[in-house]
């Protein structure tokens, strides 16, 4: 069997009942980050028949990501620059807001110069000419206009008048208003739209998980459900597995989103300046710092949260598992304070490691802010010194940044707004990550187990007509050093009915365990026909071999369901005949609906003989050439219990049918009797072949079970 993961439910850390409790911090769960892409890749099965939507996600995301941020950009610049300001447009400007070349500026380029000789001017004197931005050299036009602008200067103390007039401004005021609730109404369609698509593509991923671990708990021998509690896989299937789809959300998606906003962000602010650009991405350095020295911490918790929930739903599950035990014991107060324990656990897991992703967002969040203070301060005085920015010239054409003003301002400071909240969402998105990547650890523990009991390669088919059945020398424990069956020998032949006896614990149901291969013997065969079962596929041995178990298991649903449970297609007569031979159909008939009554959960609505009747009805209408009946009569009276066994035994001719059972009316009507003891066949024969030896164990068995019953 192949070396799975180590299960982190081993782990001590689900003991955490205080904040600081050093079991928290002492055993770090096994989750590198190549762990973590190879957990990542492994999910690509699962994600692969959603390909089609998942590449047609990705292109909606970007191109949607894309088109905000492009309308940001020039809206801000309409508002700031050219409503409030009073430039003029930019011809894709006016042509997008359905207005005449009266409102195009007359040459950005060259305004941008006019401002720039301005500041030159003012601060170095009149009698020096202006420089061309572009090329170095004076710039006779633009020196003419500065003398012309400077004569203005002098006269009236006024900046450059507005381009557009105040009924221009008013207009592109408007249009822009109509744009933005077009685009108001767009992106709400937009985005309601990709969240309930999005949404369906998560769900049947996570459905593809779900259904794949389901499949493999089921294969799993009955070793690892002895051996593990139910409600842990049932956290398993139904919250870890759920982690696929956060898997797309907050390990793909949600990370390429904050690093297009972070790149975006730097390149947009190292348009304007790159001196500024570096010193955002300066602060980096410690946020960087604080995610990889949180992270181990963060994983630890995130492990004892999962711990945790997995044990309270396992103490759910057992509460309700054992309703009536509870109930008639009085245990109402014990079940309380166990779950009460488990819930606080659980609760503290989780207080605790949230705690833990606030503080250390806090402190990210610290530096964030600090980085915006600072750029208010240096943003300011790129204005006030009225500074050309790094790449004006480039989207000149596309907007009015050629100067460090009011709308470059805005543009940058939400930019570095953005940078900072991106930066807090990289965290929040790493700090889910650890969770993320420990719920699939977790699943994929499951999956990675691999079933003790598998088909051959190339299976044969199962013998028919069903001759004889044999255990020869069969030797199984369910531990390594503690043997059930020591060289068990024993063999029934069709058309007989033969009964396993023996104390409690000496083997008699791991036998017919064997038989249905829910466990593989340690050694020796168990054969049909002197075919051995491992070269028959499994699901084919069990089609040919039906099962009655002590334990009456029914379902929520009618009688007739729960009768042809396993057995599809069957027909109504049939499921009728086999109510008749389990004597059944004498208190079917009397329910409300018959056949098609509902039973309610677990057959609550039943007495416990009804219950065990059904539970054989729905072995007989599998018309198998083998049955196995556990305790078959155990809850029915002595004259309905004969009626049932004289009807199994007319329907089984040519069937070899198993009785385990300890009543000795039960045992005198079988052909065969074999007692076990110690692991191994003590005997075997007829009641009355084995009563006849004075000294035989069969006839003490029978002599204690009768005594122990007169006694009671």
């Amino acid at each position: 069997m192949a070396t799975p993961q180590r299960d982190p439910d081993t782990d001590p850390l689900s003991l955490i009942a205080g904040y600081g409790d050093r079991a928290l911090v002492e055993s770090p769960p096994p989750m590198t980050l190549w762990r973590m892409v190879v957990l990542a890749w492994r999910t690509w099965p699962y994600m692969w028949p959603m390909r089609f939507h998942l590449i047609v996600l990705i292109a909606l995301m970007f191109s949607g990501g894309v088109t905000g941020l492009v309308g940001y950009f020039v809206g801000v610049d309409l508002f700031t620059n050219k409503v409030l300001v009073g430039e003029g447009l930019q011809p894709i400007q006016a042509t997008v807001l359905f207005v005449g070349d009266e409102y195009i500026t007359t040459d950005p380029q060259k305004l941008g110069k006019l401002r720039t000789a301005k500041g030159e001017t003012k601060g170095k004197g009149k009698g020096k000419a202006p420089v061309s931005v572009s090329t170095g050299e004076v710039d006779d036009e633009a020196s003419g206009l500065v003398g012309q602008e400077q004569g203005a200067d002098d006269a009236a103390g006024s900046a450059v008048e507005p381009e557009l007039t105040r009924e221009q401004r008013r207009t592109v005021r408007n249009r822009l208003v109509i744009w933005g609730i077009v685009g108001g109404i767009f992106g709400t369609l937009f985005g309601s739209g990709f969240w309930y698509y999005s949404t369906w593509i998560w769900q049947c991923i996570n459905q593809n998980l779900r259904v794949a671990m389901i499949e493999r708990a089921e294969s799993l021998s009955l070793r690892y459900h002895d051996n593990n509690r139910v409600g842990d896989a049932i956290f398993r299937v139904y919250q870890d597995s759920a982690m696929i789809v956060n898997l797309i959300q907050s390990a793909i998606f949600a990370p390429a989103t904050a690093l297009f906003g972070v790149a975006s962000g730097i390149v947009i602010v190292g348009a304007f300046d790159p001196w500024f650009a570096l010193l955002v991405v300066l602060v980096g350095i410690p946020t960087t710092w604080v995610i990889v020295k949180s992270t181990s911490r963060i994983r630890r918790r995130a492990l004892a949260n999962r711990i945790a929930n997995s044990r309270l739903t396992s103490r759910i599950q057992e509460a309700f598992g054992a309703i009536k035990v509870v109930k008639a014991n009085r245990a109402e107060g014990r079940i309380f304070e166990q779950f009460d324990e488990d819930s606080r656990r659980a609760l503290n897991a989780a207080y605790f490691l949230r705690l833990d992703m606030v503080l250390i967002t806090l402190v990210v969040a610290l530096l964030g802010t600090s980085m915006v203070i600072a750029s208010e301060y240096v943003m300011v005085s790129f204005v006030i010194e009225n500074r050309e920015t790094f790449a004006g010239a480039l989207v000149a054409g596309f907007v009015g940044f050629v100067l460090w003003n009011y709308g470059a301002v805005e543009i940058a400071r939400g930019q570095v707004g953005g940078l900072s909240g991106s930066a807090r969402g990289l965290l929040g998105t790493w700090m889910r990550m650890q969770d993320l990547f420990i719920a699939l650890e977790r699943a994929f523990w499951l999956l990675d187990l691999e079933p003790e009991v598998t088909d051959p390669v190339d299976p044969v088919p199962f013998p028919t007509p069903i001759e004889s059945v044999a255990w020869r020398r069969v030797h199984f424990g369910y531990a390594p050093d503690a043997e059930v069956l020591r060289g068990v020998d024993l063999e029934a032949r069709a058309g007989t009915v033969t009964a396993v006896v023996g104390g409690t614990g000496a083997g008699k149901s791991t036998l017919m365990t064997l038989l249905l291969r829910l466990y593989d013997p340690g050694s020796g065969t168990v054969s049909v026909n002197g075919v051995d079962l491992k070269d028959l596929a499994v699901s084919d041995l069990r089609a040919h071999v039906g099962i009655a178990l002590q334990k009456n298991v029914l379902f929520a649903a009618n009688v007739a369901d729960n009768i042809a449970f396993g057995t599809p297609n069957v027909d109504r007569a049939a499921i009728e005949a086999a109510a008749r031979v389990a004597c059944a159909d004498e208190f079917i008939v009397d329910m409300a609906n018959g056949y098609d009554t509902e039973l309610g959960e677990r057959g609550g609505k039943l007495s416990s003989g009804q219950r065990q009747r059904l539970s054989i009805a729905r072995a007989v209408v599998r018309d198998t050439p083998v049955l196995v009946l556990d305790e078959p009569t155990a809850s029915l009276d002595a004259r309905t219990e004969q009626r049932v066994l004289d009807n199994l035994a007319a329907w089984g001719r040519g069937r070899v049918i198993f009785l385990i059972t300890h009543r000795l009316s039960t045992i005198r009507n079988a052909h065969r009797i074999a007692l076990i003891e110690d692991g191994r066949i003590a005997e075997h024969g007829t009641h009355d072949e084995l009563m006849a030896r004075a000294d035989g164990r069969y006839r003490a068995f029978v002599q204690a079970e009768t005594t122990g019953s007169a006694v009671a």
